[in-house]
């Protein structure tokens, strides 16, 4: 463990690790504006501590030094890009590697993944594959398995209490094993069991490397090995499985089978997808319900929506198309809640930003989290406005930020299509409530969640 693992933030600290232990380190600031290191050692991770995450720190810092700004990771330069227009200076459209799941394979110190672009392409068509033939088979089972909990929200009094953070992740857990791993899952036991072990290891990643705890306490550190090995050892029977035989019900796993793979890099795959997938899923749905239970006018505009696309007629993935409000609503969840607040590339070659140079081997932060929330781009930052994307020019900058289009990460397509079924089936029977007097808090990990259990009531609209 590097001396400077002491702070509980997001997922960075891994890859910095990484950028540390390749490349000596740098002291040139290249003159861009921004803080100098509060201790020699382990540079301004104090200060990211004393901020309360990562994503706080980096408000402030743009706040005080403008767009382009820099600060230290024990003794590494990091430069932050906090708008659209310096991003744009930086995007490289060609850039294949998604930095959602470079991230998470450094903290799960996975090693495999295409080394050059073509295999980067490849697999990146096989992701988009497999995304596109898993939704489509299993649309009857998202659909299902909405309905369920629809009825079972029908089944509550209308003064009853629904804990939305568990009933989300539940409902994601039961279809995103199911649509990416199999029939396996159709055996609730079985999914609670993944469950369990899914938290274990999305906890240590969210915290236990980043601190440094993980490594001081054997029994934790037992835990997070034994779940881990859990889940991958669910994943290699069910690849075995899958090899070399067709199915009727297309999984996720099937299209990374059928490319030209090695069995570690679908392992890899298909853990990172997994984890990802359930994670982003859950807290998308929570989000949004969250949002529309707090804004009337908007949830009365999707279910007019829904009412005039499908009617009385079940709902189709043809239909499922046409509900452009709806994929608004879900945007703007995206960016009201700011879902994923950063990400990150390494400079590979040295650029420039506006006047500054950046060095090459400098770690980029894209701050996601203060991008969404810039008054000069989205007018009325703070202000849940599905509305503010029927500008083409706002979609644009949202697909510039890999939210949606061509830079859309995959297991955001597939947390988006699952959300839509979700609220097509809720909005369209269902009146979703507040909790008077709620306050929720948001904590800032590498997907945006609430800190406690958010509460919502319903009521039957027929």
């Amino acid at each position: 463990m590097l001396d400077f693992a002491i702070f509980a933030v997001t997922f960075l600290l891994a890859l910095v690790a990484a950028v540390l232990y390749l490349y000596p380190a740098s002291r040139q600031a290249a003159g861009i504006p921004g803080i100098t290191p509060t201790e020699e050692k382990d540079g301004n991770l104090p200060d990211i501590v004393n901020s309360g995450s990562l994503h706080e720190f980096l408000v402030n810092l743009h706040e005080r030094y403008g767009p382009v700004v820099s600060f230290w990771f024990g003794r590494r330069l990091v430069v932050s890009l906090g708008t659209v227009e310096v991003l744009k200076q930086h995007i490289n459209p060609n850039k294949t590697s998604d930095p959602f799941e470079t991230m998470l394979k450094s903290l799960l110190r996975y090693q495999s993944g295409g080394a050059n672009v073509s295999e980067n392409h490849m697999r990146k068509k096989l992701y988009e594959s497999g995304v596109t033939h898993s939704l489509q088979s299993n649309f009857a089972l998202l659909l299902k398995l909405s309905e369920e909990l629809l009825d079972k929200w029908l089944s509550y009094p209308e003064s009853q209490h629904v804990p939305l953070c568990q009933h989300m992740l539940g409902f994601a857990m039961k279809s995103v094993t199911q649509m990416v791993m199999g029939s396996t899952f159709e055996d609730d036991q079985e999914v609670i069991h993944f469950q369990k072990n899914h938290g274990t290891v999305w906890s240590e990643i969210g915290k236990g490397f980043l601190d440094g705890s993980l490594d001081k306490s054997t029994t934790r550190k037992k835990q997070y090995e034994d779940a881990l090995m859990q889940l991958e050892s669910i994943l290699k029977k069910i690849i075995k499985e899958r090899k070399g035989k067709n199915f009727s019900q297309h999984i996720f796993i099937d299209s990374l089978v059928q490319g030209n793979l090695n069995d570690q890099q679908i392992l890899e795959d298909s853990m990172i997808f997994s984890l990802a997938s359930c994670i982003i899923t859950a807290k998308l749905c929570t989000w949004a319900i969250c949002f529309l239970t707090t804004s009337e006018e908007v949830q009365k505009k999707l279910y007019e929506e829904i009412d005039h696309v499908f009617g009385k007629d079940p709902i189709t993935p043809e239909k499922i198309e046409q509900l452009r409000y709806c994929r608004h609503v879900l945007c703007e969840t995206v960016r009201t809640a700011k879902l994923t607040p950063v990400s990150a590339r390494l400079q590979d070659i040295e650029g420039k930003i506006d006047k500054f140079i950046i060095p090459r081997e400098t770690l980029v932060l894209y701050a996601l989290g203060v991008i969404l929330q810039d008054p000069r781009t989205w007018p009325s930052p703070h202000k849940f406005d599905p509305d503010r994307f029927d500008d083409e020019s706002m979609m644009k900058t949202f697909s510039l930020l890999g939210f949606s289009g061509m830079q859309e990460c995959p297991e955001l397509r597939f947390a988006y299509m699952v959300a839509t079924v979700l609220l097509s089936v809720l909005v369209r029977r269902l009146h979703l409530l507040s909790v008077e007097g709620q306050l929720i808090e948001t904590k800032y990990e590498l997907v945006t969640s609430s800190k406690e259990e958010t509460w919502i009531t319903v009521s039957k609209r027929y």
